[in-house]
């Protein structure tokens, strides 16, 4: 047996023992980048093979949230891509005002970057205090770390570029405080914030919301799993709810192509169709 097809029988067998042990499925992730993100969780924890991984998720229940950690995907920033924050704010914005109670979710939240800058423009259009953001992911450690609020002070100079480029109307540390070589953002932004543990590829409708942002998160799920996840946002939105996509992803020819409308392409924002 070649190398390569050891190597593809040790990953079937570590995704069937995490289901198996944890009830986690990574089955359906795009291949190349699972194995991507496998071989480097070898490297971090030290173990010898893919083979050595599975004994460990098998053995050592402690190991979980290590490997979680290691097979998400957090990595954000503030603001990113700012003119799809601007978007959101001179275009979706307004059109979720008219709603009494405004619910938002953030899926695949990794460290929260996103979520704080959603909860900084609500609160800069006056909304924030009758919005509520359902902020989750898969990776325990990273929620804990978005409920903290707390980033490396090194990265505000290009969060508060962001900020700005977005449409801020202040200066970005405003809303934090910095302090030994870290910023820490105002807990008055967590107040309508709930960070929850929440699998894209096995659990369901759990809120029906106005918007939904799950940017770049598709891209490492293969077809028939984006299709799910796609189908999942369909039916947590309201009619004429949103959905915000990161810019390699779309809902072409995807299996809930017709039930949206394109209601900014470059911003890859999508609006939900009305019944008839």
């Amino acid at each position: 047996m070649s190398e390569s097809n050891s190597e593809e029988l040790e990953i079937g067998e570590f995704v069937r023992v995490l289901k198996l042990k944890h009830g986690y499925d990574f089955g359906e992730y795009a291949p190349a980048s699972f194995k991507r993100r496998l071989r480097a969780l070898c490297v971090r924890s030290g173990a010898a093979s893919i083979a050595a991984l599975s004994r460990r998720v098998y053995d050592e229940p402690a190991f979980l949230r290590q490997v979680l950690a290691g097979l998400s995907v957090p990595v954000s920033e503030m603001f990113r891509d700012p003119w799809v924050f601007n978007t959101l704010r001179r275009e979706v914005l307004p059109i979720l005002a008219s709603y009494p109670r405004i619910l938002i979710w953030q899926a695949g939240c990794a460290r929260g970057e996103e979520v704080y800058s959603l909860a900084i423009m609500l609160q800069e259009e006056g909304l924030y205090d009758k919005a509520q953001i359902f902020a989750t992911d898969l990776n325990d450690a990273a929620l804990e770390e978005a409920a903290e609020g707390i980033y490396p002070a090194a990265n505000a100079r290009q969060y508060s570029e962001n900020y700005l480029r977005a449409g801020g109307r202040h200066s970005l540390s405003h809303y934090f405080h910095a302090r030994y070589e870290r910023i820490k953002f105002d807990a008055a932004l967590r107040r309508n914030i709930t960070f929850a543990s929440h699998n894209l590829s096995t659990d369901g409708v759990f809120a029906e919301v106005q918007l939904i942002l799950c940017r770049n998160v598709l891209i490492y799920f293969n077809d028939a799993l984006q299709d799910r996840v796609l189908q999942l946002f369909r039916d947590s939105l309201v009619h004429r709810g949103f959905l915000c996509l990161g810019s390699k992803e779309t809902l072409a020819r995807s299996a809930v192509e017709a039930a949206f409308d394109s209601f900014d392409g470059p911003a890859r924002l999508y609006r939900r169709r009305a019944p008839g």
